[in-house]
């Protein structure tokens, strides 16, 4: 295993992370310990989790996922083996039931990470993220920033208002970083000029989308991971399974793109060209599709750590396994080609 600092902390962080919104929807609780039992004997130190999990989101799962993190840190006695990031839910109309209204600001915050702990059964998280933004950006896939209405002002005084809490939990040692998610340069640069002025913890990663089939991220926010050390948690590695090639032909009936179109992200045609076309260099090149697509993640040097989720243990053998792999110049010049005539399908 690969391991670095996030960002100007003295967090060592694998350069494979365990993503886990699987639990509790896809995966049971005894699934869950096997996972992480296994991710951590391979050296995987970083788990990711979040407080609105498991996916798809709703009333009756919400939480399970880190209650599931938690029964297994009491059982096996592994607190102090592993780094855990978390988040605290962004505005979204549909997730009323975590807390109402849902926003970004010193209650919301405050209360989050009560049951964030809780679930938990500890007393600090390493890595406390902003899931997203409460502001109209691009996001999720959107495109074509849309001016909106909000006050200038006000999306300034909330960034504040939260960045001053997340400081006063560093200082109290209930969170040891800070870091964002699904955010834009805009955002990473707005915290770290208030950090400057303020003297607060600097942020230390973004947690956003990175694969094969969207290198958005690659355009500006590059630049920033690599002048100002906040580096990013790459999610959706391998597009929702889009890019070990299963979807193909006959996709598996428990996959989760059959169970739930709301992740018809990755699926649309150009995606479905540029997988078909990926597949088979890794097969030129006796690899398959999952080593090749992971591979290129985790060699980039903006990447601090390649956030992969499994639903059974084959699936994270491979996933973890791809640490191993070092893509030489001839595969990147072929994965380029590809990318030159079809970039980012799938932003």
């Amino acid at each position: 295993m690969i391991y670095s600092k996030l960002g100007h902390t003295d967090i060592e962080v694998s350069k494979i992370c365990l993503g886990t919104m699987t639990y509790g929807e896809q995966n049971t609780e005894s699934d869950a310990h096997a996972q992480l039992n296994f991710a951590l004997e391979n050296g995987v130190n970083f788990i990711d989790t979040a407080e609105m999990y498991p996916v798809p989101p709703n009333s009756k799962t919400q939480g399970l996922t880190e209650k599931y993190i938690g029964s297994w840190l009491k059982k096996y006695n592994t607190r102090k083996d592993v780094i855990i990031a978390s988040k605290v839910t962004g505005p979204a109309p549909d997730f009323s039931y975590i807390r109402n209204p849902l926003r970004i600001d010193k209650k919301n915050i405050k209360s989050a990470i009560v049951n964030n702990l809780k679930r938990l059964g500890t007393d600090y998280i390493d890595l406390y993220q902003i899931h997203w933004p409460q502001r109209q950006t691009n996001y999720f896939g959107e495109l074509n920033y849309k001016y909106s209405e909000d006050n200038a002002r006000e999306i300034q005084d909330n960034i504040l208002e939260s960045y001053e809490v997340l400081n006063e939990l560093v200082e109290l040692g209930i969170i040891r970083s800070i870091g964002l998610s699904n955010d834009t340069a805009w955002g990473i640069m707005k915290f770290l000029e208030i950090a400057k002025k303020k003297s607060f913890s600097k942020i230390v990663s973004v947690q956003n989308p990175y694969s094969l089939l969207n290198r958005i991220y690659e355009i500006n926010m590059s630049e920033i991971a690599e002048i100002e050390n906040v580096k990013l948690l790459a999610y959706s590695p391998l597009g929702f399974g889009v890019l070990t090639g299963k979807y193909i032909k006959n996709p598996p009936k428990s996959s989760r793109l059959s169970l739930w179109n709301r992740f018809d992200r990755y699926s649309n045609k150009n995606s479905k060209d540029a997988t078909i076309k990926y597949v088979e260099i890794a097969k030129k090149y006796n690899l398959t599709p999952t080593q090749l697509a992971l591979a290129f993640v985790n060699q980039q040097p903006f990447v601090a750590s390649n956030i992969i989720g499994a639903t059974n243990l084959d699936q994270l053998r491979e996933n973890i396994e791809s640490i191993n792999i070092k893509l030489d110049q001839d595969i990147l010049e072929e994965i380029e080609s590809v990318h030159s005539n079809q970039p980012n399908p799938a932003p």
